[in-house]
């Protein structure tokens, strides 16, 4: 299945021509500073992403970099280690069939609330829910 999105002054778009993971929720303290609360992403197979558009990258750790539009700041990208690109979920255009699967650095999450849907809740990274492909 093909799927596609981008940032929302639609200045760096792309394409997914594979498989997407199951979305899973992130609740470290880089992404609730970098989205203002937690990241929701998916993620595929390296080669099977093609960005359109200048990504500007933050180095947000020694082993990690962030995607982002440089003209609307739309967070889109994290790149670490591994096979997979990861896509902020809500960058994607319109219906996705993903379903949220857990949620990853629970220990990190903001006080203000509650997580309460039942799904798995990692205190830390989860390497069974993150590397998940449907």
């Amino acid at each position: 299945m093909k799927h596609s999105g981008g940032c929302l002054c639609g200045q760096v778009t792309y394409s997914v021509s594979g498989d997407l993971r199951p979305v899973v929720a992130c609740h470290c303290t880089q992404c609730r500073k970098t989205s203002g609360h937690h990241v929701a992403a998916t993620s595929a197979a390296r080669e099977d992403v093609t960005i359109s558009g200048e990504v500007a990258w933050y180095a947000s750790s020694p082993s990690a970099r962030r995607g982002f539009c440089g003209t609307c700041g739309s967070n889109l990208f994290w790149d670490g280690p591994g096979t997979h690109l990861s896509i902020f979920a809500g960058t994607l255009d319109g219906a996705t069939n993903l379903e949220i699967i857990g949620h990853i650095f629970c220990a990190d999450k903001g006080d203000y609330y509650e997580l309460t849907d039942g799904l798995p809740c990692a205190a830390q990274d989860d390497p069974a829910l993150t590397t998940q492909v449907s």
